[in-house]
């Protein structure tokens, strides 16, 4: 049996393992598991790996993005610039476990926007500061966007919610949510944004996926953003997670 599984603390909202098990009913994946392991802390994590040797990988997610990184032993170059990792791959040789780690939050991010920026980029608000939101920076500045990070705390290169008024806004094209703001239980909860100053030529993305239309979304799409939803980058990074788990070269 090869298992693998998301790691993160609570996981109450997470779709991954349904996924997951949808995929490997329907693709005839046999001898394959995916489980949730809702960790309150990393403390035992080097402990669960070295102990089941049927453990090939697993996706890693709030709050442990970051903090993953001082247990992975060879990682991508991309994944040490951004910061963070959620994707791990383990291999095991004479008993001795090397962790890989990956950030398939890229390929998510990038899939997920070029549909609606295909031949040039613009300007892009990114809400939070978190692991989620060093892998849109990353992405986003590749893609050719100016980005604008912003938080409830000023600091050098980062701006507050009172700063988004209508000069900035005007300026924007891209308002990407990185924050876990409207994620279930708190559903009714979203950034605290001029949500009237919005227009149909902003284009908001939530990565929180579940609820799929999140109070974020809805409010934009009330003003006649477009939007693009989390759900979507879930299925892309999942798919990601599953060719790195797989391909040999990897």
């Amino acid at each position: 049996m090869r298992k693998f599984g998301l790691i993160g603390y609570p996981l109450g909202h997470s779709f991954s393992k349904k996924y997951f098990a949808e995929k490997f009913s329907r693709e005839n994946i046999v001898e394959c598991s995916y489980e949730n392991y809702q960790m309150e802390s990393l403390n035992c994590f080097r402990e669960m790996v070295t102990g089941d040797d049927e453990l090939c990988g697993l996706n890693v997610t709030i709050p442990y993005k970051t903090e993953i990184l001082r247990y992975i032993d060879v990682s991508e170059p991309s994944m040490m610039t951004i910061g963070a990792a959620n994707v791990l791959k383990f291999r095991r040789q004479t008993g001795k476990v090397q962790i890989y780690g990956f950030n398939s939050d890229v390929t998510g991010i990038r899939e997920s926007v070029r549909l609606y920026f295909r031949d040039n980029a613009g300007n892009a608000l990114i809400l939070g500061t978190g692991g989620s939101s060093r892998a849109v920076v990353y992405t986003l500045k590749n893609m050719g966007f100016g980005v604008t990070l912003v938080s409830r705390t000023q600091r050098e290169g980062v701006i507050t919610y009172r700063d988004l008024d209508s000069s900035i806004l005007e300026k924007t094209d891209l308002i990407v949510n990185t924050t876990p703001l409207g994620m279930y239980p708190g559903i009714h909860s979203k950034p605290d944004i001029n949500y009237s100053l919005l227009n149909d030529r902003h284009i908001l993305f939530d990565l929180v996926y579940n609820p799929e239309m999140t109070e974020f979304l809805s409010k934009g799409k009330e003003q006649g953003c477009r939007i693009i939803t989390g759900l979507k980058m879930l299925y892309i990074q999942a798919e990601r997670s599953w060719e790195i788990w797989n391909d040999p070269n990897l």
